[in-house]
């Protein structure tokens, strides 16, 4: 599905077409553009978890071209909403351009739209640039999976086909997109790392100057 809300733990009851979800008022919408990732998370869901065919992200006839994308905005009023996510099975910015000229259309017809994007923090090694001043203007949160304290644990995690630099370059992404981002968050999950871990990567932010979420833990 390219449009989504979340109404429970992933990959149980949690993922509800757009079209399925009744009332959009206050709600989150979340935006799946494409399965590319040069990440193979070892906890990713797309790895963990086997999804029924009405309640899966993996987008089985390829990645929807732009003008499918916004046909599938077109019966929503997005002025109710809380937040567009562009989120789903894969790195979001893997489609920068895309992602980008889906916003500027909807911010045209609703200016105040808030837009937030959870990304692995590798977009300017996807795209061998900086493209954090792309951002302006259009994202009002930028969130970025943290995962781990340091460089060689991110990469057994992640998998990163860019190799051990990828820590580095998540934690520079993160200082260039605060420039044009007005919210910028590194997530890790609880339970999964231990709080000595967590305090790391806390420590880690404030260098950053930026905020560090810990997000709840799902079974």
């Amino acid at each position: 599905m390219i449009l989504y809300t979340v109404t429970g733990k992933a990959g149980q009851a949690g993922y509800l077409n757009l079209a399925d979800s009744g009332d959009l008022t206050g709600k989150s919408v979340y935006v799946n553009m494409t399965n590319r990732c040069p990440c193979s998370c070892i906890f990713c869901l797309r790895q963990t978890k086997k999804m029924t065919e009405g309640n899966s992200l993996w987008l089985k006839g390829g990645e929807p071209s732009l003008e499918t994308v916004m046909e599938e905005f077109a019966p929503f009023d997005l002025s109710v909403i809380k937040e567009l996510t562009f989120c789903g099975f894969g790195e979001p910015l893997e489609r920068l351009e895309d992602v980008c000229k889906v916003i500027d259309l909807l911010k045209a017809k609703y200016p105040n739209l808030k837009v937030r994007v959870n990304t692995n923090g590798l977009a300017n090694l996807i795209h061998n640039r900086d493209i954090t001043p792309e951002l302006k203007g259009r994202f009002d949160t930028v969130s970025i999976s943290l995962n781990a304290p340091d460089a060689e644990e991110f990469l057994a995690l992640t998998r990163s086909k860019f190799g051990i630099q990828s820590y580095e370059a998540l934690k520079e992404f993160a200082v260039k997109a605060k420039r044009f981002v007005p919210s910028v968050v590194l997530t890790v999950v609880e339970k999964v790392m231990s709080e000595e871990k967590i305090e790391i990567c806390r420590k880690t932010c404030q260098e950053l100057g930026v905020t560090l979420r810990v997000r709840p833990f799902e079974d």
